[in-house]
Formats: structure tokens, sequence, C-alpha cells
């Protein structure tokens, strides 16, 4: 399967927009002993929030923001182990368990704002694209032909290169693109795809437009 991509703009962050919403703020604000905020100005909400949240020690607070936010995957266990370690690591780029990378990164990230930097700041990178099939390729895109594409204009020392190298050859099955692109947008004329700075930066990146062709693992009948 070949491709044409034309690169249009990538951008470093430290926060995503709408990571958090109105009624997360409010169900964070109950957590911190704050409740019944009656504001709807999520700024509003966002500073009420950072000043509830500094009334806690800082491995307290993650504690409850992690429990909001992963108590569905972790256990309590897990998330109190989580809540010490993100103040010595940037979990949102260790931890093993690659799906969870983006709420650890949200939840990172509202930490460290609210203290003022004493959690490690984390990065994501933001990358709208043009991608054109090209000899009769379907049209259909996904993360995994996204991630494949982009693997291929890669500097040799990219971590994504390092470790999915069999899995970018189509030697084993690439289940792990999912996760490691966060988000992948379709917008009216381009796509933009959501990752961590952890997997790819844009420095990283060799060339604004190149053509590559992908292959997909096939198990054998």
């Amino acid at each position: 399967m070949k491709y044409a991509i034309k690169i249009r703009k990538i951008s470093t962050v430290n926060e995503l927009e709408n990571a958090w919403n109105n009624e997360d703020y409010k169900q964070l604000l109950e957590r911190f002993n704050f409740p019944d905020a009656q504001s709807n100005d999520p700024q509003e909400l966002q500073e009420l929030l950072f000043m509830a949240i500094t009334d806690f020690e800082t491995d307290e607070a993650a504690k409850i923001v992690l429990d909001y936010t992963l108590s569905e995957h972790l256990t309590e266990g897990q998330i109190e182990q989580l809540s010490h370690e993100m103040l010595l690591d940037k979990v949102s780029e260790e931890y093993p368990v690659i799906s969870l990378h983006k709420a650890l990164f949200n939840t990172n990230q509202l930490l460290y704002k609210a203290y003022n930097g004493k959690f490690h700041n984390a990065e994501a990178t933001i990358v709208d694209f043009e991608i054109t099939p090209l000899d009769n390729t379907e049209s259909y895109i996904s993360k995994e032909i996204v991630l494949k594409c982009f693997a291929k204009n890669l500097d040799n020392h990219s971590l994504i290169l390092r470790l999915f190298k069999n899995k970018i050859n189509a030697v084993e099955a690439f289940e792990e693109a999912n996760d490691v692109i966060w988000e992948l947008q379709k917008k009216d004329s381009f796509y933009r795809l959501i990752t961590s700075d952890y997997w790819m930066n844009k420095n990283e990146i060799l060339s604004e437009e190149f053509n590559c062709e992908i292959e997909f693992f096939e198990e054998e009948s």
C-alpha cells in the first residue's frame, strides 16, 4: 500500500485541548472538598480546582486525581504506587501499559500546572498532515497506517523504530499503534495526529513531504 504524505504543521504542547470539561472540574472539586461550585466558566473552575488541590500534599492529590481518571483500569494499590512515582518519573511515558499513557499525561499535566512545576513536565506532539493513497490503494486511513507511514520518515534513533521494528515491517501484528497514536482526527482537508513527544517529536521527522510503501502482518493459515 502506497501513500503520499505532506506535513502542514508540527506542534509541541504540554496540555491537550478539551482534556477536561466542566463536569470533570466539578467532580474533582467535590473530591477535593470543594463541593457545589456554581461557575460554568472552565477557566474559573480550573483556577478553583488548582487552589483546592494545593491544600493537599502532592502524593495525596495525585492519588485523588488518578482515582478519578483511572480507577476503572488500576487497582487501589497501583494508584497508590503511581501517586508517589509521579513525582519521581514521567509515568505518562514510562508506564508499561501504553493504553493508559494519554490519561496519565492529562493527569500529570493537571497536577504539574496546579503545583507550578513540582511534577515533571511532559509534552505531546500534534501533526497536521495530508495523506493521499497512491496506485489504487484504498482510501481508508487508520492509526496503524499513519504510524507506519510516519515511521518511514523518522530519524534512525527514533524510539518507535527501535521498539517496534518488526511490527512496522509487518513481521508481527502492530496492535500498539492504536495506543501510540492517542488521537487521529479527520479534518476538512487534512488529518491531525496526537501522540506523546516520547514517541515522536518534531526533531525526529526528516521531511515535510514524502512517499512511502507499507505492508500489513498476515497470519499464516
